[in-house]
């Protein structure tokens, strides 16, 4: 018989480790922070669209599969499983195709001459107020600047769990509040 283990402290989270004068005045900050207007410069969207779109891929499915399970319902998303889906980010000549599978979600490669069964396009600077929920989707959505192609079904999933997602308690776990 071997002794059990002692267990580990959790380790802080970096906004514990700041004074308190300081993570107040950060988390007011981020409750006030509005995205400003902006568009990715022309020649950067065309030199970034001539580049390997993999690694930003893998990014946004690293990102999706964090998010799979603790703010993104897995049993809500079980109807995308298997379809090719393509996020383009208009400004920054980004095209990021994925698909969700029983692993969570992976880059997939396009099919020469056939479309993807989902493509949502946007700014970064509307993706991004997405993300920070300084937008809703219906509003994006209904002003033109969220554009979703293909399957409506597909899309309206999408779009009806990025509006269904609690960012306040993702925030929340962020900021260290409880």
């Amino acid at each position: 018989n071997m002794p059990a283990l002692p267990s580990l402290p959790r380790p802080p989270l970096p906004t514990e480790l700041l004074p308190g004068a300081l993570r107040q005045r950060i988390g007011e900050r981020l409750e006030n922070f509005r995205i400003p207007d902006f568009t990715v410069p022309a020649p950067l969207a065309r030199l970034v669209a001539r580049l390997p779109q993999q690694p930003p891929t893998h990014v946004l499915t690293l990102a999706l599969n964090l998010a799979l399970g603790r703010i993104l319902p897995r049993d809500t998303l079980e109807p995308l499983t298997g379809h090719h889906l393509q996020m383009r980010v208009l400004d920054a000549g980004l095209t990021l195709d994925f698909t969700l599978t029983a692993k969570g979600f992976r880059r997939s490669a396009p099919t020469p001459g056939k479309k993807p069964d989902l493509i949502i396009s946007a700014t970064t600077r509307d993706f991004m107020a997405l993300a920070l929920r300084e937008e809703d989707p219906d509003t994006l959505f209904f002003s033109r600047r969220l554009r979703m192609e293909g399957d409506t079904d597909l899309g309206l999933l999408v779009k009806n769990t990025l509006a269904a997602v609690d960012w306040d308690a993702l925030k929340d776990k962020l900021t260290g509040r409880r």
